[in-house]
């Protein structure tokens, strides 16, 4: 008898989620990707699985879920992963008194506890010590160099589940069965569209009637820091607070927001929370900001990337600020407040899209679960 299969289209990390799923339930799987390997969003972000953000209950759940896959694949293909945890840095009383609420609802839901500045400061040399009142300390974070992680998950699911990836194959049509590139057509049993914005040039019609957009946002890279001097967990200013809804569980939350839409109203219009992850080979990533809209100026604009620096100074003590790289992805997000886009475009097609930033933190979780639900 036959293995059921199904094709994927995308090779980013919802793509590679979908085919893991699948893989492992005994599916022949194949695998899409338009360019020789992954470019998009999946390589343009923090390398952060980051279940912090993500508020308590099934987001969470699915946040940690993820973690384990990431965890156990890491494993088992020698990829570079650093449990690392996160530090939320409070440096003014009403960022203390969210990180102080935010502690005391969830500690016993999550590995999570509010920190004295000496007990920060232990945890993480890369911290500003002046003025600092205290940390949101959280266990559940896990840093992988996403560059590289991306295309040794490709790797592995080639060679220990038989997935076989189609590179430099752009899909042009989609008919419930059957994918076409140029002459060329496939046949399974399933397909999945997993990639990312692209999907609007094989569904124009049906991309126009979600309520999704696109996201821009930049980034920047340090410098490898000296004599392999490590930061120890992801660090995050506290604008992060108003970012993530994790947070929205701390009832002093709403006044926070009202100072810094007076106080930092220029990196609110454009998006900006500033944390920063470190790599295997010392350098830190740094970022980012958001902006919103269908079409997106291509060019990065530097008052951006310079914000970012300003703000980075204010909650970080690093040995070497030199920047080395800049860039900017673009990611597809909900703007009704889903958290993602898994849609039947026809029978035998399926969509799986617009996770916003959370492709890293959610995608392995949420893929499985789908799959699991449906065969």
């Amino acid at each position: 008898m036959s293995k059921p299969s199904a094709i994927v289209i995308g090779a980013g990390i919802v793509g590679l989620a979908t085919a893991r799923a699948l893989a492992i339930r005994g599916y022949q799987v194949t695998v899409f990707e338009r360019n020789e390997r992954a470019v998009g969003a999946s390589i343009r972000n923090f390398g952060m699985v980051w279940p912090i953000g993500q508020p308590t209950g099934p987001l969470f759940e699915r946040a940690m879920l993820s973690r384990s896959i990431w965890k156990e694949t890491c494993e088992k293909a020698g990829i570079w992963h650093d449990e690392v945890g996160s530090l939320h840095l409070a440096y003014h009383d009403d960022e203390l008194e969210v990180i102080t609420q935010y502690a005391a609802t969830n500690h016993t839901l999550r590995d999570c506890a509010l920190l004295t500045p000496e007990q920060t400061l232990i945890k993480s040399p890369g911290v500003n010590p002046k003025g600092l009142k205290g940390a949101l300390w959280s266990g559940t974070e896990m840093i992988v160099e996403a560059r590289e992680a991306i295309a040794a998950v490709a790797q592995h699911l080639s060679e220990q589940h038989g997935v076989v990836f189609h590179w430099n194959t752009a899909i042009s049509e989609v008919q419930q069965s059957k994918v076409k590139s140029g002459k060329k057509q496939y046949d399974a049993d399933h397909i999945f569209i997993c990639s990312g914005v692209e999907f609007e040039t094989l569904y124009p019609e049906l991309f126009a009637s979600f309520n999704i957009t696109k996201c821009k946002l930049q980034m920047l890279r340090l410098a490898a820091q000296p004599t392999d001097w490590r930061i120890g967990p992801a660090l995050c200013g506290s604008l992060s607070m108003v970012h993530y809804p994790g947070f929205q569980s701390a009832p002093s939350l709403p006044a926070l927001r009202k100072r810094y839409e007076e106080e930092y109203a220029e990196y609110l219009k454009w998006g900006i929370h500033v944390m920063a992850a470190q790599n295997h080979t010392g350098e830190i990533t740094i970022g980012d900001s958001h902006e919103y809209g269908l079409v997106h100026d291509p060019f990065d604009k530097d008052f951006i990337n310079q914000m970012i620096l300003k703000y980075l100074q204010t909650f970080t003590n690093f040995k070497d600020t030199s920047v080395i790289q800049t860039w900017n992805g673009i990611y597809a997000k909900m703007t009704n407040g889903q958290t993602e886009l898994v849609v039947d475009a026809e029978p035998g097609v399926t969509i799986i899209n617009g996770l916003g930033g959370n492709g890293m933190t959610l995608s392995f979780g949420l893929c499985e679960q789908i799959i699991a639900a449906r065969f």
